[in-house]
């Protein structure tokens, strides 16, 4: 078969110069993993999404690959798939059928361009063993007396597991400069997609950093999976009045600025939306 050409997209931004890039590969039957993850592996973002279409009309099977392995979900590579869905066929409601679950997602045109929101899996929360906790910090170069104690290390599931921990300040969230290969043994032990590495602005602000070198990539600019994971770890320990709207800044230590914003109800799923932006083939 030949390899057909990935779309490429920049999501959770509206300018090409921020944001995550995404491959989106829409075809009319499966592809084979091998050729997925080549595709993935030639274009070398964190993600690209593979759908073709399932048996209800607008529900997609959708399979997502980093430049190593296969991931249950992405959240911008969802946002940039159901962009590029809805440039092709026009605004409309999707369905993405994908390893973690069914994950419904909207799209809409604003004069910003268009738009979508994905709703999450329904999300769960655990403790962060020590083990981990140790690792991870030792891999970052942190210490206990770098975190937060208002926002306590958890780990986060909303579709992909990711570990939380809060930074004390600004400066030391800035100051990213990981052992990339102990914080990749350390996440894959625990089966972490990513660190969601978070510094809390305001009540509703935040700034994130996702390491990612299970991925084989040291640092996602824009992390739509986490930023759901986020917003019922915030739910969950009552660190937000739900329901509300956060807002998560990320890239902009990368010179890839991005925006999320994350709608948490009193209950069930999370809400991630934001835009997505062609990027030249």
């Amino acid at each position: 078969m030949t390899a057909p050409i990935p779309l490429r997209y920049t999501a959770f931004t509206d300018t090409r110069d921020g944001g995550n890039p995404a491959g989106v590969v829409v075809t009319d039957v499966p592809l084979d993993e091998p050729l997925m993850q080549s595709i993935a592996a030639e274009l070398g973002y964190s993600e690209t999404a593979f759908l073709h279409p399932a048996t209800e009309p607008d529900r997609y099977a959708v399979h997502y690959f980093s430049p190593l392995a296969e991931v249950p979900f992405c959240g911008h590579a969802t946002i940039a798939a159901a962009v590029a869905l809805a440039e092709r066929v026009g605004p409309r409601d999707f369905v993405f059928q994908t390893r973690a679950g069914t994950v419904p997602v909207t799209t809409r045109r604003e004069a910003a361009g268009t738009q979508a929101t994905l709703t999450s899996v329904p999300p769960h929360l655990y403790d962060a063993p020590d083990v981990l906790l140790d690792g991870a910090l030792t891999a970052l170069g942190w210490s206990q007396r770098d975190l937060d104690p208002a926002l306590p290390p958890r780990v986060a599931f909303a579709g992909a597991r990711h570990l939380i921990l809060a930074a004390g300040s600004r400066e030391r969230l800035a100051a990213l400069d990981y052992d990339f290969q102990a914080l990749k043994d350390c996440m894959l032990a625990a089966d972490l997609t990513t660190v969601d590495l978070v510094w809390r602005e305001s009540d509703t602000v935040f700034h994130a950093r996702n390491p990612f070198p299970v991925g084989g990539v040291v640092e996602d600019p824009a992390t739509g999976a986490a930023a759901a994971a986020f917003g019922a770890y915030l739910r969950d320990l009552a660190l937000v009045t739900a329901p509300t709207r956060v807002v998560i800044h990320q890239g902009v230590d990368m010179g890839r600025p991005s925006l999320l914003n994350v709608d948490i109800p009193a209950t069930g799923p999370i809400s991630v939306s934001g835009g997505a932006v062609r990027l030249a083939d």
